[in-house]
């Protein structure tokens, strides 16, 4: 049914209701959550379906074994924290999982009391929405750019990239070998194998791949992952090699609060220009203004 067919159908619809139930009817039309299914474009769609692909393939709080230090360092968070992925979980599976007793946003602080406080949630991913502020809103058109995500985990940034730009190439660097996997398992099933690629490396070796890079992209990238001096020594050799006049730098945390607390020799103001964003432009309802705060845009000086 084309578009004059089906606006017909709903005016019949309406028409044909008893007069008395009419304005419940409009009423239910404008404020229901029914019609979300039918908002999302397909690549929203896709991208949902890629996350529970994700889901099916790690335990929930979507961190593995192997990450010792990530692990390690989450425990040791000064509130009680806990790891939950921006990209595979949004708040209504959260919500689910918590009435299912899967998963919790509180923790008790005395406990067999009702005295509870809210947990802190940590997430190493984009979510759906900060997906598409960054590729909609925050980044230009990046026909024929190339796009490298440094510590690219399960490869949101990645897929995002494929769907909602036209970026040429996409490259995720990432130094667990599991997570790769992943990656290139989404890759194969979804075809993105023209425009995506994951290298298994340290980023500390890749000066080739940054220095040509258009975009970087580096989200929670070295703090849970090194310890401090091997995170400054990646910052040094970052900031060594992203040296293309005018490609640009999307961080989060901001740069500034990334290597504050590291020793090293990197001038910011010599290096790069931040651009102001404008987060009021992001205009569907699922809106999380602080998480989007997050974001920082650079241009390379």
């Amino acid at each position: 049914m084309d578009f004059t067919g089906a606006r017909s159908a709903v005016l019949a619809v309406l028409r044909g209701a008893r007069a008395a139930d009419r304005s419940r009817l409009l009423h239910w039309m404008r404020t229901t959550n029914d019609f979300d299914e039918f908002m999302f474009n397909n690549d929203d769609v896709v991208l949902r379906s890629i996350a529970e692909d994700l889901r099916n393939c790690l335990p929930i709080e979507a961190m593995l074994n192997s990450e010792h230090l990530a692990i390690q360092k989450v425990r040791e968070q000064s509130e009680p924290t806990v790891h939950v992925d921006a990209f595979l979980y949004d708040d209504d599976i959260i919500d689910s999982l918590c009435e299912k007793g899967k998963m919790s946003r509180n923790y008790c602080v005395s406990c067999g009391s009702y005295k509870t406080a809210s947990l802190e949630f940590i997430s190493h991913s984009f979510s759906l929405m900060e997906l598409k502020f960054l590729y909609q809103y925050a980044l230009p058109d990046l026909t024929g750019k190339i796009l490298v995500d440094v510590g690219s985990r399960l490869g949101a940034v990645l897929f995002g990239g494929y769907l909602y730009s036209s970026a040429s190439q996409l490259y995720g660097v990432e130094m667990n070998a599991d997570f790769c996997q992943l990656q290139e398992m989404i890759i194969a099933k979804y075809q993105f194998t023209d425009r995506v690629k994951v290298l298994h490396s340290d980023i500390c070796i890749q000066a080739s791949l940054l220095q040509n890079a258009d975009v970087v992209v580096m989200n929670n990238v070295f703090e849970y992952f090194l310890d401090r001096l091997e995170q400054a020594r990646a910052w040094e050799f970052i900031s060594q090699n992203i040296r293309k006049k005018g490609s640009l730098l999307v961080t989060v945390p901001s740069l500034e609060e990334s290597i504050s607390n590291l020793q090293t020799d990197i001038l910011l103001s010599q290096w790069v220009e931040e651009m102001k964003l404008d987060y009021d432009v992001y205009l569907e309802k699922d809106i999380d203004r602080e998480a989007l705060e997050q974001i920082h845009l650079y241009k390379i000086l």
